[in-house]
C-alpha cells in the first residue's frame, strides 16, 4: 500500500464529538466520581497512571482525540491534518494544524500556537523525566507561523503523523504557567502540577494529593452551554468493592472508574437498581512484568538500574518457566469472566495487530516448566526451592492492593511453587503504586521488586507509540526522575531497530506485520507476561446521562456532555 493511503486504510473519521442540549452552564448542580485509584497528580507528562490522565483530561486537552469507536477527532483543533485536506505535506514530513479560533485559557488569557510548541519543549526537555515522550519522537521542530497555526516537522517521513499533541497522554499545557518548570525543576512546581490552567470544562479548585479532587465549571470553556454540571467531586482511594457500592447500592456517587471485581459481585450489585455497568474492550492487558536490573538495596542509587543485571531472571530459561506454570485461562475466568480473555499478548487489539504465534502460552505445562528448569541447572534444595550455582529461585512479586489481584498473586505463588520458585507477595495502595512521586520506592516505575503486576493500554488504535515504550532509552533510572514506560528496563538493539522503523511505514499491513514482530519479539524474550486481555469496566448513577464509554482515551474524554437526569 502506498505510505499516502494509511490515512484512509486507518479510517480516521474525522467526526465531532455527540452533543447533547443543555439549558445552560452549571444547572445541574454537582456531579460526583470515584476513583479508587486517587490521582497523586494533574500533569500528565510526570506521570504514566491511568488516573492521573484521567483526572488531567478533565481539565487539560489535545489538539485531537479517539472517539468510542477509536476514530480521531478534532478537539482543539479545527480539523485533523491529513494529505487529502493539504494539512499533511506529500513527502510526509510534516503535518499543519489550525487551532479553533476564540480557544481561550481558563484564565481568560488566548490559547496559541506558542503553547502548543511549548508542549512539545517542555516534554523533551533533558532531565524532565516525561512519561510520554514516546509521543514526540522523531520531531525536529515545531514552528508557529501564526497565532492558530502549528507545523510540525519529523526527521523521517510518518505516515502516521498523529502521536504529538493526541489523545490524553499528550494534551496542550499553558507556556505561561509552565515555562519555569523545564527539565529537572519539573516535579519540584507544585502549584502548577497540581493546579494546571486548562481548556477543558471543569477547573481544578482544590488538589489533594492521594484523596480528593475539586473541580468547578470552567467560565471560559468554549461551548457557552456547557458543561451542565456546576462542580465536580473526584474522590480518590478505597477499593474497587467500595466504589462499586458507592455507584451501585447507595448512589453516594454518579460515576466509578476501573471496577476489577468477580463478574458475579457486580451483578449482585447492579440488581439494586440505583446504577448500571459498562464494559468494552480496547487495549488493556493485564500482565506480569519481569524486572531484568537487580534490586538489592545494598546497590544504593544504582539499584533497579542497568548497571546491575538481574541475578536469575536475565536467564530466559527461568522467565519461560515462570510464564509455563500459569493458567490464564482459570484465572482469567475467575478475575473477569465476560469481562476478560486469557491472552499471551501484550498488544491485543485492534484485530489486525493481534499475533497467533505465542498461543502455547494458554496451556498450564507445569511438568514442562520443571523440566526446563532442572535442564538449565536449576536445582531443587532440600526446601523445594531450586538453585543454582548459591542463587535460589526468590521472587518478590508486586501489585496494587485490590481483591482481583490478590486472587491473581495467591494463585500463580502456588503453581510457581509447583516449578520450585519461592514466592513473597506484596501489595501496595493504588494511589500509591500508580504515584508519580520519584522518591518513593513503592512505584509501579521506579519497581523495586522482582516482578509486578498492573494492566496497561494506549490511546487510539495505532501501536506506534506504545510498541515504542519498551525501546531501551524508555527505561526509567534517576536520570529521567524514574519517568519512563519500559518497567522490565528491556534493552534490545534489534528490537529498538525495528520499532523505529514503524515510524516511516506507510501501509497498515505493513505496520500490522511489524507491530505483531515487535510483539513477539517481547513475548518470546518473556520481557512480560501478558495474562488477561481486560474490557474497560465502569458504572454510573441511572441519574447520569451523556456516559459514552471510551475504551481508546480517556473514559472521562465527553464530561462536558454528561447531564443529569430526574
Amino acid at each position: 500500500m502506498n505510505p499516502k493511503k494509511i490515512f484512509a486504510a486507518c479510517a480516521l473519521s474525522l467526526a465531532i464529538a455527540p452533543a447533547s442540549a443543555m439549558a445552560e452552564r452549571g444547572s445541574d448542580g454537582q456531579v460526583n466520581i470515584i476513583y479508587w485509584q486517587a490521582p497523586s497528580i494533574m500533569n500528565p507528562y510526570l506521570s504514566g497512571g491511568t488516573k492521573e490522565l484521567e483526572a488531567a483530561s478533565l481539565v487539560i486537552e489535545p489538539l485531537a482525540r479517539y472517539d468510542q469507536d477509536g476514530n480521531l477527532t478534532p478537539w482543539l483543533a479545527e480539523s485533523v491534518p491529513t494529505v487529502a485536506n493539504g494539512g499533511v505535506s506529500e513527502d510526509l514530513m510534516s503535518i499543519t494544524w489550525k487551532l479553533k479560533s476564540g480557544l481561550l485559557w481558563s484564565d481568560g488569557s488566548p490559547v496559541t500556537s506558542t503553547d502548543v510548541k511549548f508542549s512539545w519543549e517542555y516534554c523533551t526537555a533533558e532531565g524532565g523525566g516525561c512519561s510520554q515522550a514516546e509521543k514526540y519522537l522523531d520531531i525536529t521542530d515545531v514552528e508557529t507561523p501564526d497565532e492558530t497555526t502549528v507545523v510540525v516537522r519529523f526527521a523521517i517521513p510518518k505516515p502516521f503523523p498523529y502521536n504529538p499533541f493526541v489523545g490524553a497522554q499528550a494534551p496542550i499545557i499553558q507556556k505561561a504557567q509552565f515555562e519555569n518548570c523545564m527539565g529537572a525543576k519539573a516535579p519540584e512546581c507544585t502549584d502548577q502540577n497540581f493546579y494546571p490552567i486548562g481548556t477543558g470544562p471543569f477547573a481544578v479548585t482544590e488538589f489533594r494529593p492521594n484523596d480528593v479532587i475539586t473541580l468547578e465549571a470552567n467560565d471560559n470553556y468554549r461551548d457557552p452551554s456547557k458543561p451542565a454540571f456546576a462542580k465536580v467531586l473526584f474522590k480518590g482511594g478505597g477499593d474497587a468493592n467500595a466504589a462499586a457500592r458507592s455507584v451501585l447500592e447507595t448512589g453516594e456517587f454518579d460515576y466509578a472508574w476501573n471496577l476489577q471485581l468477580a463478574p458475579d459481585v457486580l451483578a449482585s450489585m447492579e440488581a439494586a437498581g440505583k446504577g448500571k455497568v459498562i464494559s468494552a474492550f480496547g487495549t488493556s492487558v493485564e500482565r506480569i512484568m519481569i524486572n531484568f536490573t537487580d534490586i538489592d538495596p545494598a546497590l544504593g542509587d544504582e539499584r533497579g538500574t542497568i548497571a546491575h543485571p538481574h541475578p536469575f531472571l536475565t536467564d530466559i530459561n527461568v522467565r519461560k518457566a515462570l510464564s509455563m506454570a500459569i493458567d490464564r485461562v482459570l484465572l482469567t475466568e475467575i478475575g473477569y469472566g465476560p469481562a476478560g480473555i486469557p491472552t499471551c499478548n501484550v498488544l491485543p487489539a485492534p484485530a489486525i495487530y493481534a499475533s497467533t504465534a505465542n498461543d502455547a502460552c494458554l496451556t498450564q505445562d507445569i511438568a514442562g516448566a520443571n523440566e526446563i528448569l532442572e535442564n538449565a541447572g536449576w536445582v531443587k534444595g532440600a526446601d523445594g526451592v531450586r538453585a543454582k550455582d548459591g542463587v535460589r529461585l526468590s521472587i518478590l512479586y508486586q501489585t496494587s492492593t485490590n481483591a482481583v489481584r490478590q486472587d491473581y498473586q495467591a494463585l500463580i505463588k502456588q503453581w510457581w511453587s509447583e516449578i520450585g520458585v519461592e514466592t513473597e507477595l506484596r501489595n501496595i495502595n493504588a494511589s500509591v503504586f500508580f504515584g508519580s512521586d520519584p522518591g518513593s520506592p513503592d512505584t509501579f516505575q521506579k519497581f523495586f521488586a522482582d516482578v509486578e503486576m498492573y494492566t496497561n493500554n494506549f490511546d487510539g488504535t495505532d501501536p506506534e507509540s506504545y510498541m515504542a515504550n519498551w525501546q531501551c532509552d524508555q527505561r526509567p533510572r534517576p536520570e529521567t526522575q524514574w519517568q519512563g514506560n519500559n518497567m522490565p528496563r528491556y534493552c534490545n538493539d534489534e528490537y529498538d531497530k525495528l520499532s523505529m522503523s514503524m515510524a516511516s511505514v506507510g501501509g497498515l499491513e505493513e505496520r500490522a506485520a511489524i507491530a505483531r514482530q515487535l510483539n513477539d519479539m517481547l513475548m518470546q524474550d518473556y520481557a512480560m507476561l501478558p495474562l488477561t486481555h481486560r474490557g474497560r469496566v465502569a458504572a454510573h448513577s441511572n441519574r447520569l446521562g451523556g456516559v459514552v464509554m471510551n475504551t481508546w482515551d480517556s473514559e472521562l474524554w465527553n464530561v462536558a456532555d454528561w447531564t443529569r437526569i430526574e
